[in-house]
């Protein structure tokens, strides 16, 4: 069964990343649902560290791009240089053309730069020169972010949060697991050495799994008086898009594969449900983002079918 491959490699993950077993499985999830990933929390938590760990032990193609003020587009995408040997252009393809990449703190770049990986996280395609170039298969996007509080950062736009599936908070370890981090060996000589527990095609085929993950109508029933709920609620602004809904299923479908079920239970939706609404929801009046309270109250509020 595929799931095997999960537990293999959340078993590898834990082993390097230490104390964050929960946060790994939702990382993963993201990654078996096909969506991209936004990690926010303050520097030094292990938000790089978890990107370079999953490229590892998948063997995915990886590239790092450091998001500044002064990145430009196509210091994402690729360029197109003349060619004097050919008389014309040729282009060469940017760090996207990966199958993990990570845009390390994206909300220093400016919103020009960051809207330059909206069409390859929504496509999985870039257009360059008139002409659309497919990116690898399979195609992740995990960014990090730091608290807007922070000087010199330029909040996403609500086009650009959208594409991300889910955002998730590392926080910092328990007593325990910062100790064996305190005393133990570098965790990028772990990485170094570490080899891939599992391959891109067995990736791929974990991801083909979780659409065979039965979802019931009633269930289907409950997310969209979520959605519903998120839409007419007098404390939010807006309310969560058809492409929310999507991934909250297919977030449920993941996590129920990993737990070894062939079906989605209420649970399963209740516990993606503050990833997938957390930063696409702001608070009415003020435009702030919503609390976690705000989303139980809201679940508390819509009865399961």
């Amino acid at each position: 069964m595929p799931r095997r491959h999960a537990i293999r490699l959340l078993e590898a993950a834990s082993q390097i990343i230490l104390g964050k077993e929960h946060e790994l499985q939702l990382a993963l999830c993201c990654l078996i649902a096909r969506g991209h990933l936004l990690i926010e929390d303050m520097p030094g938590v292990g938000k790089t560290t978890l990107a370079h760990v999953l490229a590892r032990l998948v063997g995915l193609h990886f590239q790092r791009i450091q998001f500044t003020s002064d990145l430009l587009p196509a210091d994402i995408v690729g360029v197109s240089v003349f060619d004097r040997d050919t008389g014309s252009f040729r282009f060469n393809p940017g760090p996207v053309f990966a199958q993990l990449i990570l845009a390390d703190e994206i909300n220093r770049a400016t919103p020009k730069t960051q809207s330059a990986l909206l069409e390859s996280m929504e496509e999985r395609q870039i257009t360059a020169d008139g002409a659309t170039l497919p990116l690898p298969e399979p195609f992740f996007v995990i960014a990090t972010q730091n608290p807007s509080t922070q000087i010199g950062t330029f909040p996403l736009p609500e086009s650009q949060l959208d594409r991300f599936l889910m955002r998730i908070h590392l926080g910092y370890p328990d007593h325990a697991a910062e100790r064996a981090l305190l005393l133990g060996e570098s965790r990028r000589d772990l990485i170094e050495r570490q080899q891939p527990v599992i391959s891109p095609a067995q990736l791929i085929e974990l991801q083909h799994a979780a659409r065979d993950i039965m979802v019931a109508d009633r269930l289907i029933d409950y997310i969209q008086a979520l959605l519903a709920a998120t839409r007419h609620s007098t404390e939010l602004t807006g309310g969560l898009s058809p492409r929310a809904g999507l991934g909250l299923v297919a977030l449920a479908r993941a996590w129920a594969l990993i737990e070894g079920r062939d079906h989605v239970l209420p649970e399963d939706v209740q516990r993606m449900f503050p990833h997938v609404a957390g930063h696409r929801l702001h608070v009415a009046g003020d435009g702030r983002p919503v609390a976690t309270a705000s989303l139980e109250r809201l679940l508390k509020s819509v009865a399961v079918s």
